[in-house]
């Protein structure tokens, strides 16, 4: 068969440069957008500082060590841009090349049209998906290893995908959970979290001399080495909480990393405890049995 019979050297000539600049468009924004992409999420990350004592560094030092995190999120956006950037000049470049060879575009791009809005009808909730998930990437919601409460299930995140997030529960059952179900979503391993503690003492006993026992616990508890990691400033005793007919309560809070409250709340209710009996501070009187 003789293309030249209804393809002019011209033509040709044409259709090749179209194919030529497409790739080449290709590449380079496809490289451009990933370097911008790289850019944008080091810097959403660099946000995170806001100075340079103990607490934001270790703020800092969690927002950067988690590094599957990261390569997951500038992964999956680089393929999001290099896909879009592919169909796009593809598209392009075919169009252009049948206005070259004289083929009408006018019904092609009618039946396309509505051949898409057929299959917007028909993938709604795949759209929806795959929108939400793309915005989720870039507003950083959530990323691997992060605790989350999404309202129908809470876990930790074990994979990020455009569609659907994968948790596994703390009983270690597995959920997929589609993006665009997500209305509301909770997330327990940004920013920090606050240790809550409650110490119960005896109902007659002085607030005034309970409260300093405490107090010397909490600047223990600030120099202490095994919390040096968790704790992100000195805990506050906040005083007296409750009041019943054979207990006071006092209420500590501390401001811990995200997830490790646990621990500092088992280390300042332990030392707590000690400490308020080295001072000769009395229990709450067992159930039962009133002080008289």
């Amino acid at each position: 068969m003789d293309l030249s019979a209804w393809v002019s050297t011209a033509d040709l000539i044409a259709i090749a440069v179209v194919i030529v600049v497409t790739l080449v468009s290709r590449f380079l924004l496809v490289r451009l957008v990933r370097t911008l992409t790289k850019r944008a999420l080091e810097r959403a990350q660099q946000r995170r500082k806001t100075g340079g004592n103990r607490a934001e560094q270790l703020l800092t030092a969690m927002t950067f060590g988690n590094q599957e995190r990261y390569e997951q999120r500038t992964a999956t956006m680089g393929s999001i841009s290099s896909s879009l950037i592919s169909i796009t000049l593809s598209v392009i470049g075919v169009l252009t090349i049948l206005s070259i060879l004289g083929v009408p575009l006018a019904p092609l791009l009618t039946s396309a049209g509505v051949g898409g809005i057929a299959l917007a009808f028909g993938a709604q909730s795949l759209v929806k998906d795959f929108l939400s998930g793309m915005f989720m990437l870039m507003e950083d919601q959530y990323g691997v290893g992060d605790i989350i409460d999404t309202g129908e299930v809470k876990g930790t995140v074990e994979e990020v995908g455009l569609r659907v997030t994968r948790l596994r529960d703390p009983s270690g059952t597995v959920w997929y959970v589609r993006n665009g179900e997500i209305l509301r979503l909770g997330n327990q391993s940004q920013g920090w979290s606050t240790a809550i503690i409650d110490v119960p003492v005896a109902y007659d006993e002085d607030p005034g001399r309970v409260i300093t026992v405490l107090e010397a616990v909490s600047r223990e508890a600030e120099e202490a080495e095994d919390l040096a990691d968790v704790l992100l400033e000195r805990p506050t005793v906040v005083g007296v909480n409750a009041v019943s007919a054979t207990t006071m309560t006092i209420r500590l809070i501390g401001k811990t990393l995200p997830n490790q409250h646990w621990q500092v709340q088992r280390w300042l209710l332990e030392h707590s405890l000690s400490a308020l009996a080295k001072a000769g501070v009395r229990s709450p009187a067992p159930l039962g049995i009133l002080p008289g």
